[in-house]
């Protein structure tokens, strides 16, 4: 095991197979994710980026290749439910996630599966939904809820099993901006103050202004692997994989290209309002 790595993808190669035809997904592909960070994994539709996500707490298993948490092979399956634990995943879709009419009785289905005691299962449950800002919704019906709110309550039955790491597929995908801003920051939190280790499967490039390190995938390999700034930065190496560009850099590349002295290695609105103010006052603007 890689020091201070909580999961080691090693060579790993996966298939879909059906009765007319294989589909190789993802080939002979590796990486490692450090304990305690926040990565945001890019990718069109097709790239194998909700594969690998399926992967990395066991629930696909490689065709060759391992991948380790924290050291236990997912293809072992006498420690299963200890991958999932260690590896909390949260799908798309929060409606899939959420089973009881009640958001602390859903909240309580994971701790209740791991045996734990009333009081321990009332604990996690209390401290998760105020981890996600959820606490004062603990009686309501999930159905009642917006789909911001739905994915927190999602996210907070995961963190009730306390893992060490949280998969999120496309988490966003079905929220408006408001609800989108919402998870975000409940992820930003969760990884800063518990140092729980983030991995974030997205098309939306804002969502990995904060992330430590930013990987786009392309037809089932790393494209790219840096920091969101020098990712970000690089404007033709995202389209040429079918990316847009954050509509910052965009916007700074344009000024650039008009002759302004911009830095383009900005993405959050703020640096780049700042960004932009010294360059039009600079020329007198």
């Amino acid at each position: 095991m890689i020091k201070d790595s909580i999961i080691e993808v090693k060579n790993v190669t996966f298939e879909y197979s059906n009765s007319e035809k294989t589909k190789t997904v993802i080939e002979n592909f590796s990486l490692n994710i450090v304990r305690g960070s926040f990565t945001v994994i890019l990718g069109h539709n097709g790239s194998g980026k909700s594969t690998l996500a399926k992967l990395l707490n066991g629930l696909y298993k490689p065709d060759s290749g391992d991948v380790l948490v924290d050291g236990i092979n997912t293809k072992d399956e006498k420690y299963e439910l200890e991958v999932k634990r260690r590896v909390g995943m949260v799908f798309q879709n929060p409606d899939n996630q959420l089973l009881a009419s009640v958001v602390e009785e859903d909240v309580a289905f994971g701790p209740e599966n791991l045996g734990l005691s009333p009081q321990e299962i009332r604990n996690r449950v209390d401290s998760s939904l105020k981890a996600v800002d959820m606490y004062d919704f603990r009686k309501n019906a999930p159905h009642h809820l917006s789909g911001g709110q739905k994915q927190r309550i999602a996210i907070a039955g995961i963190i009730a099993m306390e893992p060490e790491c949280i998969v999120l597929d496309e988490p966003t995908a079905m929220l408006d901006p408001k609800g989108r801003k919402e998870i975000i920051k409940t992820i930003e939190k969760l990884n800063k103050e518990k140092n729980i280790t983030v991995i974030l499967i997205t098309h939306f490039m804002e969502e990995a202004q904060n992330a430590d390190r930013v990987i786009v995938m392309n037809d089932g390999a790393v494209y790219a692997d840096d920091t969101p700034i020098n990712v970000f930065s690089d404007a033709q190496m995202l389209k040429n994989v079918g990316l847009d560009v954050p509509q910052t850099t965009e916007l700074l590349l344009s000024l650039k290209n008009s002759g302004f002295n911009v830095d383009t290695k900005n993405i959050s609105i703020e640096e780049t309002a700042d960004t932009i103010l010294k360059a039009f006052h600079s020329e007198g603007i």
